[in-house]
């Protein structure tokens, strides 16, 4: 019922993926778009032809796709996964080459970088992106002279459009923070290390003039009438809410959970189909914001510091300001912005009350509060269903949920009465019951250890489980098998 008027087009899909990547690498929602313009321009100046400077566009907009994946990994090696990769990005040292690095790559930054190159070349794929597209998001951290990570690839086997992005990123945030000279001053250093020296030799002329027009008034990057058929085919919006679902472990499906939830409420309460459509897909979005927080803070118990509750409390502000600029979503992220506002005036970020609240968004506020209670923490357990319903009721008399949603809300709930989250027809991968529940539990993000004590197995058979998995799923890492699964309607 739901199905047909629940997608996106392609190329919305990649600017939604693209504006999480920039939220999470704690640059400004445009970067992505200004580096695949940039790259573009470089292409072509380097002598590419059409279908190769269309593969760098898209590299460059799906370059960051992968960093809700690594990002608890990165927040254990770096504490704060967002500033500290903002702040690599911004030293002018090339990258792998900086004097304290000796010696081999921290298995902590290989690991990191296989499940981000791993998990965007899978969003490729999923997308129908082009064979280079695919090839150069999985190197994406390789360098011309060998130095990049993994550091198995150099020179000619690297993607061309590998190192176009890379040089692309540098004339972005270089030539916006310090100047279009600085930029310059960087690209000729990293010139043969990090990238060919031809691509900094033909964007040289070319680059204060592309500086210039980017930083006009009217944004030069293409518009969607204007890209190739490939990218106007529609896709389910499920998978930008599986991606949002990655930053988290434990926040596995929530996107979707919300999703459902929401449309049902609306269902229940009257609502026509085109506003079910809206909540449900305000529903998968209603997360993007929070790839701008720490994941050292959402791994947090509450009650949070000022400092930290404010990052927390813009989060549908980023929402609203990444969707809302994607065309095939403008209506949705206003919907989803309200997904954490309260009729009596307590929520964030607006700080809106009473009919100030559209009833949709009060919908998704009421559905995603719902899950909320419903679904674990590092630091607690997912409340009962009890527990969940007494906390609603308790909400509801104080004013800040409406009467009528939350009972609706309720009678979605009950047992038997919630329908699944739409997903694509299952892919038999022929796993077992137990890989199944392995597959579950690492989804969840829990160890071997762990695993092992919930299932009461041993550590070594939960590891033969685990591999297994993999190669059915043919992936390798935990983020890959968790996206493959969710998609694929097998947890």
């Amino acid at each position: 019922m739901f199905d047909d008027t629940t997608t996106i087009t392609v190329f919305d899909a990649v600017r939604a993926l693209a504006f999480i990547g920039d939220l999470s690498m704690g640059q400004p929602t445009d970067h992505s778009l200004r580096t695949a313009w940039l790259a573009g321009k470089i292409a072509a100046e380097a002598g590419c032809d059409a279908s190769q400077v269309e593969a760098v566009r898209h590299v460059a907009l799906l370059r960051w796709s992968g960093c809700t994946a690594n990002a608890q990994e990165f927040a254990d090696f770096l504490e704060d996964d967002v500033q500290g990769r903002q702040a690599l990005l911004a030293s002018r040292a090339p990258r792998m080459r900086q004097p304290h690095i000796s010696g081999p790559v921290p298995d902590a930054v290989l690991a990191m970088a296989d499940i981000h190159c791993e998990i965007a070349g899978d969003i490729a794929n999923t997308l129908g992106l082009s064979c280079e597209t695919e090839a150069a998001l999985r190197t994406v951290f390789e360098a011309y002279d060998g130095s990049g990570v993994p550091g198995v690839l150099q020179g000619e086997d690297v993607p061309l459009a590998t190192y176009v992005v890379a040089l692309a990123s540098d004339l972005e945030i270089f030539g916006r923070l310090y100047g279009i000279d600085e930029a310059l001053t960087v690209a000729r250093g990293r010139a043969d290390s990090l990238y060919p020296a031809f691509l900094v030799d033909a964007s040289m002329p070319f680059a204060p003039a592309w500086m210039k027009e980017l930083d006009s008034p009217a944004a030069p990057w293409t518009e969607p009438a204007e890209q190739p058929a490939s990218m106007l085919r529609r896709m389910g919006l499920e998978l930008v809410g599986d991606v949002i679902d990655l930053k988290l472990p434990w926040m596995t499906g929530y996107s979707r959970r919300v999703a459902s939830l929401a449309r049902d409420c609306g269902a229940q309460l009257g609502l026509d189909e085109a506003a079910c459509h809206r909540t449900y897909k305000a529903g998968l979005i209603h997360g993007i914001g929070r790839a701008a927080v720490p994941n050292a803070i959402w791994n947090a118990p509450e009650p949070l510091p000022a400092s930290s509750l404010e990052r927390v409390r813009l989060v549908p502000y980023w929402t609203s300001r990444a969707a809302g600029q994607i065309d095939g979503l403008a209506a949705e992220a206003e919907i989803a912005s309200f997904a954490f506002e309260r009729r009596d005036g307590s929520g964030h970020f607006r700080g809106r009350s009473g009919s100030a609240m559209p009833l949709e968004g009060q919908i998704v506020a009421a559905a995603e509060q719902w899950q909320s209670h419903r679904t674990r923490r590092p630091w607690r357990p997912e409340l009962t269903e009890a527990q969940a319903l007494d906390c609603m009721q308790e909400d509801t008399k104080a004013g800040r949920f409406d009467q009528e949603v939350v009972t609706a809300l309720l009678a979605c709930v009950q047992p038997g009465s919630v329908s699944k989250p739409v997903v694509p027809a299952q892919v038999d991968a022929s796993l077992s019951q137990r890989e199944l529940e392995v597959l579950r539990c690492i989804s969840q993000g829990h160890n071997t250890k762990e695993v092992a004590r919930e299932l009461g197995i041993s550590p070594s058979t939960v590891r033969t489980h685990v591999e297994r998995v993999f190669q059915k799923l043919d992936c390798t890492t935990r983020a890959a098998a968790t996206l493959k699964a969710v998609t694929r309607g097998l947890i």
